[in-house]
C-alpha cells in the first residue's frame, strides 16, 4: 500500500529540520561551525569535460528558446513562490489550514491584479483612441525637430531611387500574413494558458512547502552533509526572497509617489502612470527611461505651457533616482548591486529569447545567480564577476 506524503510530515530524527541550530552564541566555535560554507567541489582537470559542459549549455539555452511558452509560467510561478512564501508562513503560525491558505492568498493576489486591470482598461483605451490626434498635437509642440525629420526623410527617398533598378518594371510583391483578429487571438490564448499554468503552478508550490528540500536532504549521504543542505538552501531561499520582495516594495512605493505626483500636477488618469512605471521599473535602466518618456509625452499632450508639460517627468526622474541610488541599495546592504552592463546585456538577451517577458525576468534572474553562485565554492568568481563595483563581499567561513 503506498503511503500518502504529507508536506508538514517531519523527517526523520537524524535530519528533522526543526532540530538545527537557529542560533548560537557570538564568536564562538559552535557559531564557526554552524556557519553554512560553500559547497566544496573538486573540478575536473580534463579539457574535454568543459568542452562537453559547453555543448550542454548550448543545448539548454537552445531548448529555453523553443519551449519559452512553457518555462516563463514556471520561473513566473517559482518567482511568486518565493515572494509569498512569507505570507504562507505568517498563515501557517495562525493555524490556517494549507489548502485554505494557499487559496487565498491565490485569490487575492491575481483577483487584486484583475480588478487593477480591468479598472485600467478604460483610460488606456481612452489613451489609446485619442493617438492620432494626439500625434498631430505632438507634432507642432516639437516644431522644432520637424524639419531635422524632414531632411532625414528626403535623405532615404533619395537613396530609395538610386537603389531602384533602371531598367525593367518592377513586380509588386504581396506577402500573405494571418490578420490582426488571428494574431490577437493566438496571443490571447497563449497569454491565458500560461496564466493558468502559473496559477496552478504556483497553488501546488505553495501547498508542497518544504516537501523538496526534505527529500534532498533524505537523500544526502551524512549528517554534516544533511544540515550544510538545508543551512545552505535556507539562506539562499531568504535572500532570493528577500531579493525580490523588497524590489516589488521598493516598485510599488515608486509606482505610489508616481500616482501623487501625477495627480497634484493635474495629469489625468493618475492610477494608470503609477502602475506603469510600477511594471517598467523591473526592468533596470531601460524601464525608467520608458516611463520617463511616457510621463514626458502625457505631459506634451495635456498641458500648455513646457516647463508644465516636463513637470511630472521631472519628479519622476528624481523620485527614480533617490530609490535607486540610495533607498534600494541602502534596503538591500549592496549585496545584490549588479553589474550595469551585465544587466543590459541580460535585458537584451532574454528579451531575444522570451520577448517582454523575458525582460521583465532578467533582472531577477541575475540576481539569482548570484545569489546561488555565492555558496557553491568554485562558482563564486562567477558571483563576483557579475556583481557591481559596490557589492559586498560577505566573509569567508574560514576567516
Amino acid at each position: 500500500m503506498t503511503k500518502m506524503i504529507s508536506p508538514d510530515e517531519p523527517l526523520t530524527p537524524a535530519v528533522n529540520l526543526g532540530e538545527l541550530p537557529q542560533s548560537v552564541p557570538s564568536g564562538s566555535a559552535v557559531e564557526k561551525s554552524a556557519t553554512p560554507g560553500p559547497f566544496e567541489v573538486i573540478l575536473p582537470t580534463n579539457a574535454l569535460v568543459y568542452c562537453s559542459a559547453a555543448i550542454l549549455l548550448l543545448l539548454i539555452l537552445f531548448a529555453l528558446y523553443f519551449t519559452g511558452a512553457l518555462v516563463v509560467p514556471v520561473i513566473l510561478a517559482i518567482g511568486l513562490y518565493l515572494t509569498l512564501k512569507p505570507t504562507m508562513r505568517i498563515a501557517g503560525n495562525l493555524r490556517i489550514p494549507r489548502v485554505l491558505a494557499a487559496c487565498l492568498i491565490i485569490v487575492m493576489f491575481f483577483g487584486g491584479v484583475g480588478v487593477l486591470g480591468f479598472a485600467l482598461s478604460t483610460p488606456a483605451a481612452e489613451w489609446v483612441a485619442k493617438a492620432p490626434n494626439s500625434l498631430r498635437r505632438l507634432e507642432s509642440r516639437l516644431f522644432f525637430f520637424k524639419q531635422p525629420i524632414a531632411d532625414i526623410q528626403s535623405v532615404g527617398k533619395q537613396v530609395e531611387k538610386m537603389a531602384e533598378p533602371t531598367t525593367g518594371e518592377a513586380t509588386p510583391v504581396t506577402l500573405a500574413g494571418p490578420g490582426l483578429s488571428s494574431r490577437l487571438f493566438t496571443g490571447t490564448t497563449s497569454a491565458l494558458i500560461g496564466l493558468g499554468t502559473t496559477i496552478t503552478l504556483l497553488f501546488f508550490l505553495l501547498l508542497s512547502g518544504d516537501l523538496f528540500l526534505r527529500r534532498l536532504v533524505e537523500i544526502l549521504p551524512t549528517l554534516s552533509n544533511k544540515k550544510q543542505a538545508v543551512e545552505i538552501s535556507r539562506e539562499i531561499e531568504r535572500n532570493i526572497s528577500t531579493y525580490l520582495a523588497t524590489i516589488t516594495l521598493m516598485n510599488l512605493l515608486v509606482g505610489v509617489l508616481t500616482g501623487f505626483v501625477a495627480y497634484a500636477c493635474g495629469l489625468s488618469d493618475p492610477v494608470l502612470w503609477g502602475t506603469l512605471v510600477f511594471i517598467l521599473n523591473y526592468v533596470p535602466i531601460i524601464g525608467p527611461l520608458c516611463g520617463l518618456g511616457t510621463l514626458l509625452l502625457a505631459g506634451l499632450l495635456t498641458f500648455e505651457p513646457l516647463w508644465q508639460a516636463m513637470l511630472p517627468a521631472g519628479i519622476y526622474l528624481l523620485i527614480h533616482l533617490m530609490e535607486g541610488q540610495f533607498v534600494t541599495p541602502m534596503l538591500l546592504a549592496r549585496r545584490f548591486t549588479l553589474n550595469p552592463v551585465l544587466v543590459i546585456l541580460s535585458i537584451i538577451f532574454w528579451y531575444w529569447m522570451w520577448g517582454v517577458s523575458g525582460a521583465l525576468l532578467a533582472v531577477p534572474l541575475l540576481a539569482t545567480v548570484i545569489i546561488v553562485c555565492d555558496r557553491i565554492g568554485p562558482l563564486m568568481a562567477i558571483g563576483h564577476f557579475v556583481g557591481g563595483e559596490a557589492r559586498e563581499q560577505e566573509p569567508s567561513p574560514s576567516a
